[in-house]
């Protein structure tokens, strides 16, 4: 998997200015602002910088936090995992592996058959949806 590069003025021109404080400035989006929070149509959400496909909306669950939450990855090669202890806490941040972009966090507090909650910002995704 080839690493994707870019200046930061190049991520700047290429994406919105949320999708820029999300991705590559570790931000966050408010809980229940995000456009995929409450989405339920059938499809797969990509990384919004190099595009990506991270999560099918079959995984995707009401998590009640705010934020898209689904209990696997697509693939997880296709996710890096950190420890980010920022904000005086310690939580395991998600990274998009081709670009490094900012997605979110896992907690393990997820429904079977993972365990795994997968807290995702709406601004570090696009969707592509499949006709059923």
């Amino acid at each position: 998997m080839e690493k994707l590069n870019k200046t930061e003025q190049e991520w700047k021109t290429q994406l919105s200015s949320e999708a820029y404080y999300v991705t590559r400035q570790k931000g966050t989006e408010r809980a229940f602002t995000g456009e995929f929070w409450d989405h339920r149509a059938t499809g797969i959400y990509h990384c919004v910088c190099c595009r990506t496909p991270l999560f099918a909306s079959d995984t995707k669950f009401d998590a009640g936090c705010g934020w898209p939450s689904y209990f696997e990855a697509i693939d997880p090669a296709l996710i890096v995992e950190h420890i980010d202890r920022s904000h005086g806490m310690v939580r395991t941040e998600v990274l998009c592996r081709t670009c490094d972009a900012h997605l979110g966090h896992v907690f393990p507090d997820g429904p079977p058959p993972t365990g795994l909650r997968y807290c995702i910002n709406s601004a570090s995704l696009v969707f592509e949806p499949i006709d059923a």
